[in-house]
């Protein structure tokens, strides 16, 4: 729920168009309330919008909900799904899975986010990984997903500042696995499949997570709602691109 007022959306999205390099894909996912509000910024930059979340119904009795279609008209491409504060509030596998349908029925390309609590000695953490990838993916179709986005955000590493992010080198290891697990299940397409990390990314660690953890991208939370430090993760992974 930030920001907290629409003029602070509104330039925190002026600012990040402004500044994001061609040479990477830059999406902003606002509060459903604002996306009306910044599409019109959003037109013949190189900048795409996306939402939030999304209801895994088409249309109905469903007050407060907001339907694929809806974002759709609204000139949304993205949709965050299964963000680890959805699931912290109750959303399942199951329901994900259904998200991620109704996102592809739609022409909206998802981002599913999975990442485990805690990490343990023995590993067990690598098959709760596996387990949330297969439970969120089983109802879409196999050619689908060379076209989603994976962001793994390992819980236990969110928080405001960078020295709270997993180092590069670990990232690169669970990255392989989840590269693994999706080839397993999908084939070689899976190979398409871009996998980004979110989770305390920083300007101070930004560049090192891309280029040692071997990451197609970053999901980038806090950060993204102060202008100037969004703009220096921009420019230095651009720089790496």
């Amino acid at each position: 729920m930030n920001p907290e007022s629409l003029l602070e959306a509104e330039n925190i999205a002026k600012a990040t168009i402004k500044v994001s390099p061609k040479s990477l894909l830059t999406v902003i996912c606002p509060p459903f309330v604002y996306i009306s509000f910044i599409s019109k910024y959003i037109k013949g930059s190189n900048v795409a919008l996306g939402a939030q979340n999304i209801f895994p119904e088409k249309k109905g009795a469903y007050t407060g909900e907001i339907s694929a279609a809806m974002l759709r008209s609204l000139k949304v491409s993205y949709s965050i799904i299964g963000h680890s504060e959805r699931r912290a509030l109750g959303e399942t596998d199951e329901i994900v899975a259904k998200k991620l349908l109704a996102a592809f029925n739609a022409k909206i390309i998802p981002i599913l986010c999975v990442g485990e609590s805690t990490r343990d000695d023995h590993g067990e953490y690598l098959q709760i990984l596996k387990s949330q990838i297969i439970s969120s993916l089983f109802l879409l179709p196999k050619a689908a997903i060379k076209d989603i986005v994976i962001a793994y955000e390992p819980i236990w590493a969110i928080g405001s500042e960078a020295g709270s992010a997993m180092s590069g080198r670990d990232l690169h290891e669970t990255s392989i696995f989840i590269r693994k697990v999706l080839v397993d299940l999908y084939g070689a397409k899976a190979k398409e499949t871009r996998i980004l990390y979110g989770g305390s990314v920083a300007p101070e660690n930004a560049a090192n997570l891309v280029k040692e953890g071997e990451v197609d991208g970053l999901l980038v939370g806090h950060m993204s709602l102060k202008a100037n430090a969004f703009s220096q993760i921009l420019k230095l992974v651009s720089e790496i691109r």
